[in-house]
């Protein structure tokens, strides 16, 4: 008889008596016990890319697992309910073969559960992480407009301006056109790349990088030969996100705290290579080293961008800034690695 209204929680005959009732409910409530387990594990080790493969065999083998247990409780419930009805039924239930038969009688329905409740701890999961996202990138939205323009004010100083503009009129003076009429547009597309990154809060570094250069090709116009940037850029990331104007904050931080104090020729070096599922960039130079300026109130640009870091990705990323090596100094930047689509019209003219 235990095993007659075994089978009916399997294939859902009726009708049902009080012990059948007692047995359904019993039987669901042991699964209640079983279901934090399961989100935990969901937590622990969810189907994500670059695992995917790896994390649902995982979970298969769980389910597998979980339905033991499931069959083991279960049996244990029709054996206390057999002491209500039928004691013969009760020393049938205690044969280990009956165990054997009742647990893989389960397991195919005890599977199908266990992946209904690992599929609804990865969307509830899922639904967390899209809401603080949206809250994060709310916050971002409203620091974007203040970090674009603070990067445009960065570029557009009167010292930066005043030094730029010395440099195209001595150019036109000593009567070189071409130079001069490069400088003047290379001035022109950075403060229009500057302006219209609108609504972005993050780029890819591609687009960074084109922005980094644009920069660069003006300083080493200013600076002659001591300016000599380097980059050393793995192509497979360069469809990789990073946040807006962040690689251009430190590489111009490398410049004016960095080469701009140096009497001699100095390098700024750009690497950007995959660890993981991390996306790491360092900007480094052989100036006089960390002495405070580049933390300095004045130094905004490394303010604002640790504080958008810190929005967009919370403990995933970082940005530590480190004396080099020989001299000079190194900033990391270390995101979680997504790709993200170039927007059609993206720094086009």
């Amino acid at each position: 008889m235990i095993a007659q209204v075994g089978q009916r929680r399997i294939w859902g005959q009726a009708p049902a008596t009080l012990p059948e009732l007692l047995w359904g409910g019993g039987d669901w409530l042991i699964y209640a016990f079983l279901t934090p387990p399961i989100f935990a594990i969901a937590r622990r080790w969810p189907i994500a890319r670059p695992h995917v493969a790896r994390r649902i065999a995982l979970h298969l083998a769980f389910s597998l697992l979980f339905c033991v247990f499931w069959a083991a409780g279960g049996k244990l419930l029709q054996l206390l309910l057999g002491l209500l009805m039928d004691r013969r039924a009760l020393q049938e239930g205690l044969a280990p073969a009956d165990w054997l038969s009742w647990i893989f009688t389960t397991l195919p329905f005890g599977a199908v559960v266990y992946l209904c409740m690992a599929g609804l701890a990865h969307a509830i999961q899922y639904f967390g992480e899209a809401r603080d996202r949206e809250l994060q990138l709310a916050r971002v939205s409203e620091q974007l407009a203040g970090a674009r323009f603070a990067a445009l004010e960065a570029q557009v100083n009167p010292h930066f301006l005043f030094n730029t503009l010395n440099t195209i009129a001595v150019r036109a003076r000593d009567g070189d056109s071409a130079g001069t009429v490069r400088m003047v547009e290379q001035l022109s597309e950075m403060l229009r790349r500057t302006l219209t990154r609108h609504r972005a809060s993050e780029v890819t570094l591609a687009e960074e990088l084109d922005l980094v250069r644009q920069y660069l090709a003006i300083e080493q116009a200013r600076f002659s030969d001591r300016l000599r940037p380097s980059f050393s850029v793995d192509e497979a990331v360069l469809s990789g996100a990073v946040p807006s104007f962040s690689v251009q904050h430190l590489v111009e931080n490398a410049v004016r705290h960095g080469i701009a104090r140096r009497t001699g020729a100095g390098r700024v070096d750009i690497v950007a290579r995959l660890e993981g599922e991390t996306l790491v960039i360092t900007v480094s130079d052989d100036g006089n080293g960390i002495g405070g300026t580049w933390d300095a109130p004045g130094g905004r640009g490394i303010a604002t961008t640790r504080e958008r870091v810190r929005a967009l990705y919370g403990e995933r990323a970082s940005l530590d800034l480190r004396a080099r090596e020989g001299g000079g100094t190194m900033a990391t930047l270390r995101v979680p690695y997504r790709t993200i689509e170039r927007e059609p019209g993206d720094d086009q003219r």
